[in-house]
């Protein structure tokens, strides 16, 4: 049966700091003494009310402290109440990390908050290759950098996989191919132009040769003259190819080989260089963060242990025990947090030295395409004045064609050839 002060204490107004008292008030002192103690104890707590005109809650208190062995006033109870509730508090609370400690008050197999954080970041992310992803359709929708300009630092973030299965090559890796191939095409090129301008050259070569060919020298007439003209006409178009050849090698075939010389592959070995550095980097945070995470999960799974021992056994090497591995486990939390930390400061670098990269490789890739166009439109250039000017070697021989005159090459042939005006006769008898 509840006295007096049990009702009193049982009722809102009693205080914060009184309720560890009144939960010792609420067990009956007979439950902890021994068998036989019970009506000796009961008659020393009639005896105590009836000489004690002071408070039934203090009376209360004190005679359950006394009857427990303690000899303490009520003042120095409800002090010790406060001191032990305060203890009890601050076995909960962590200073650093209220998310990592929050699981170590947890019973045994439930899941913690900070497992559960964990849990909808593996549902929300993914790493490849120690680059962290947001899953298709979580989280919010990722806007371009550059929207509508296909630029190269919007696309190449993921590793392409080899079609052959061997290790992935990374996006960057991607880019710097393209350079180096966009350098091999120009080069061959080159190499085009070059064969151009020997097939030119050749051309000239052999067209002024043929121009000096002793061939139907002895046209008369004004056929011999147009015969003549179209001769040299081929030793005029033999200059105006020798020329172009001279040209095509020199303003195109050239500045096409010199175009980024030799420096530009160092200057690509720098870039590749680096930003493999910041990959390693990455990767070895990842392996930190990993090796963080499961440390943490060792330290969780050796603090439920313990908690599992301390239910079964209670003793103070246990309870130590604890206070140990909720320590190790809230250290693990934090060196966890820090790993994620530097990790994702890692991440953010390489990202800014990626966009770098990637819009400077673009750049290069621009200035070398719109170079190629310019002395290719130099090709056609000379291209045209080479028929121009082959025109123009042509068309006195067409003017001398024109002219020609079978009646008159007649006449001034038989005026050089004549033999005589004079016609046969008839023989007369």
């Amino acid at each position: 049966m509840k006295t007096a002060a049990m009702t009193h204490l049982d009722g809102p107004s009693v205080p914060r700091r009184d309720r560890f008292a009144a939960c010792i008030i609420r067990n009956p002192v007979s439950s902890v003494l021994p068998r036989g103690e019970s009506d000796r104890q009961r008659s020393y707590h009639k005896r105590q009310k009836s000489l004690t005109n002071g408070s039934s809650r203090g009376l209360q208190i004190r005679s359950t402290f006394i009857g427990r062995g303690l000899n303490v006033q009520p003042l120095r109870a409800r002090r010790r109440c406060r001191y032990l509730c305060s203890q009890t508090r601050a076995r909960t609370s962590n200073t650093k990390s209220r998310q990592i400690e929050s699981f170590a008050a947890l019973p045994p197999g439930s899941v913690s908050p900070a497992k559960r954080q964990i849990k909808e970041v593996k549902e929300t992310k993914a790493t490849i290759n120690c680059v962290t992803f947001p899953l298709p359709g979580e989280g919010p929708e990722q806007q371009l950098l550059k929207p509508d300009e296909w630029s190269y630092c919007d696309y190449f973030w993921a590793d392409k996989k080899d079609p052959q299965g061997a290790t992935s090559l990374p996006g960057f890796e991607v880019l710097l191919q393209k350079q180096l191939k966009g350098k091999q095409m120009q080069k061959e090129m080159s190499e085009f132009i070059h064969e151009r301008t020997k097939i030119e050259e050749e051309y000239a070569k052999n067209l002024s040769k043929l121009s000096l060919s002793p061939l139907a020298a002895q046209e008369e007439g004004t056929l011999g003259e147009a015969w003549t003209q179209l001769k040299k006409s081929l030793h005029d178009e033999a200059e105006v190819h020798l020329k172009f050849a001279n040209k095509l090698h020199t303003e195109v075939e050239k500045p096409l080989l010199t175009f980024r010389g030799d420096h530009f592959k160092k200057d690509l070995k720098k870039y590749d260089h680096h930003m493999a550095d910041l990959r390693k980097q990455l990767a070895s945070r990842f392996a930190s963060v990993e090796k963080a995470r499961k440390a943490l999960a060792d330290r969780q799974k050796d603090l439920e242990v313990k908690t599992q021992q301390l239910e079964v056994k209670l003793s103070n090497k246990t309870e130590e025990d604890i206070k140990k591995a909720r320590r190790k486990s809230t250290q693990a939390g934090d060196d966890l947090m820090r790993c994620v930390d530097l990790y994702n400061q890692t991440q953010s670098k390489w990202f800014e030295e990626m966009v770098t990269a990637s819009m400077e490789l673009e750049k290069l890739e621009v200035e070398r395409i719109e170079w190629i166009q310019q002395h290719l439109r130099q090709y056609t250039t000379l291209r045209h004045e080479t028929d121009m000017f082959n025109q123009s070697t042509v068309e006195p021989v067409d003017q001398l064609l024109q002219n020609v005159d079978p009646s008159k090459d007649r006449e001034l042939w038989v005026k050089e050839n004549k033999t005589g005006e004079v016609r046969p006769v008839d023989m007369d008898i």
